[in-house]
């Protein structure tokens, strides 16, 4: 199915049921829907055409969802940017993807007009007359396959030069019934969403609410929790969905009242492994809401889910392939490997993408043939464990293993020691060169106490890991330096830091 058909068919069935909130507006299905088609109206008037790239640049609001709909109205490939890019990064994207109109905050156009990609491409300002320029709407269309092109999603970078995501719709659709699936998601949710929709996880919510008919509550970020816990209580929110960096927030906010996030049904985390720390104190503090832990990547939405059931006897896993998919663990020759054996984790189904954009070499990297079958599989660049029922643990990026002393040192096993420490509200482990043991364990901390010393750090990995995953080194700062889509940066934690001590990128 085309994704626009969701938004059409929860129209039809329930027009006045609430579909956006977005600050003091509140857009019905029916309302939100004539948005998006007079929308739609407006591209094709402004040269749009089927397959056409959309770039848009907008912070989360009603006006980005109402983006996101017209461009898959107008037959359209969305191409979502976080309007926080900076500028040389927007000119490799749009060298990249050539849209044929950008849609933007109307504070961004001095940074358009001074980026020579994008300068001349048509726009459209979301300002405040935006709504009275939409156009009238227009006869119904032909119809559209689902094997069209739906989006295009730049990675991050956090591994080296962005690439475009190429998901048709039938890849977001199958993405979004298995989630919708797994989560129980109905007409009678209200999901909350702060996570950037520039980015897969934040724009799923508004994929997966429109699906099933339910509200989206929109908020443009987490910078602020105390009126994001009003919101959830205000707007009886159900459906939660959070990274690490908002619950390290959570776990720090003074005096957190409880009751306002009483009205939760669930909890998910998907964008980076959760400390299990993190995990064990939202269980306590949200003994109502069953808490999810995913595991996914822009290329396929989402590859793994843990029932919450099997938090307890599945400590640290992601859980078991979504419904439709399958997940296994490989040897370098693409071979599954025993349980308990570490190898990397490979997805095929019908939610994998259809590669890179214009990057035939990249995709062949990772759209890789099963030597058994010829069928296709995404290769994660993950290294996982499966337990003999298929449950996956995450173990590292193949590129973050630390090799240290001749002994593999994964990042991850570090910092949920480190994230259990009192007075650490989030870690984040890297290697640097040593000249001795090839590469040195350094940990980035940032300290909830002022008081916590390097010192206290090391003797409490002492206490809890293996001696050649101590930390050689420490250093604390004031905020984990993250990406573009919020994820914590490996690679920009291995360098030093300014000397204001900011880093590049910003707090969740």
């Amino acid at each position: 199915m085309r994704i626009e058909r969701y938004l059409q068919d929860s129209a039809a069935r329930d027009g006045a049921r609430t579909a956006i909130v977005s600050g003091e507006v509140r857009l019905d299905y029916a309302r939100f829907l004539d948005l998006s088609v007079r929308m739609a109206t407006t591209l094709r008037a402004r040269g749009v055409g089927r397959g056409d790239r959309v770039l848009v640049l907008l912070d989360n609001g009603w006006q980005a969802a109402v983006g996101v709909f017209a461009t898959w109205i107008a037959g359209a490939v969305l191409c979502p940017v976080n309007p926080a890019t900076k500028s040389a990064r927007l000119a490799q994207i749009a060298r990249d993807c050539t849209p044929a109109l950008v849609f933007a905050e109307g504070r961004l156009e001095r940074l358009l007009d001074e980026t020579p990609e994008i300068a001349a491409t048509p726009r459209i300002v979301a300002d405040a007359g935006f709504e009275a320029g939409l156009h009238a709407a227009p006869l119904a269309a032909d119809p559209l396959p689902d094997t069209d092109l739906a989006a295009l999603i730049y990675t991050s970078g956090s591994t080296g030069e962005p690439k475009g995501v190429m998901l048709a719709h039938e890849n977001m659709d199958a993405a979004a019934r298995a989630i919708t699936t797994y989560l129980e998601n109905t007409a009678a949710d209200t999901i909350l969403v702060v996570l950037p929709m520039s980015f897969g996880y934040g724009l799923n919510q508004l994929v997966t609410a429109m699906r099933c008919g339910a509200t989206l509550v929109i908020e443009k970020s987490f910078a602020f929790p105390q009126a994001i816990f009003e919101s959830i209580r205000d707007e009886r929110v159900t459906g939660f969905p959070l990274v690490p960096a908002m619950a390290a927030m959570m776990m720090q906010a003074r005096d957190l009242d409880a009751s306002l996030l009483a009205s939760l049904r669930y909890v998910t985390s998907a964008a980076a492994p959760m400390p299990l720390a993190h995990l064990d104190w939202l269980r306590a503090v949200l003994p109502q809401a069953k808490l999810y832990s995913m595991y996914g990547q822009t290329e396929c939405t989402r590859a793994s889910w843990l029932p919450p059931g099997e938090i307890d006897a599945r400590r640290g896993s992601v859980g078991i392939a979504i419904p439709g998919g399958r997940a296994e663990v490989v040897d370098e020759a693409g071979a599954p490997v025993p349980p308990g054996t570490m190898g990397e984790l490979v997805i095929s189904g019908p939610h994998v993408m259809r590669g890179y954009w214009q990057n035939e070499a990249a995709t062949r990297r990772a759209l890789r043939p099963d030597p058994r079958t010829g069928t296709l599989r995404l290769h994660t660049g993950d290294l996982f464990t499966a337990d003999a029922d298929g449950y996956l643990t995450f173990v590292s990026r193949m590129d973050d293993m630390i090799k240290s002393r001749g002994e593999k040192v994964a990042p991850r096993a570090v910092e949920d020691v480190l994230c259990r420490m009192p007075g650490v509200a989030e870690a984040l482990v890297v290697g640097i060169p040593h000249e001795v043991l090839g590469q040195a364990v350094k940990a980035v901390i940032v300290a909830s106490d002022p008081a916590l010393t390097e010192r206290d750090v090391l003797r409490f990995c002492a206490r809890h890991l293996e001696d050649h995953m101590v930390p050689k080194q420490v250093e604390f700062r004031e905020f984990l330096p993250r990406t573009d889509s919020g994820k914590a940066s490996r690679r920009l934690a291995a360098e030093p830091a300014s000397p204001t001590g900011q880093e590049t990128g910003s707090p969740a």
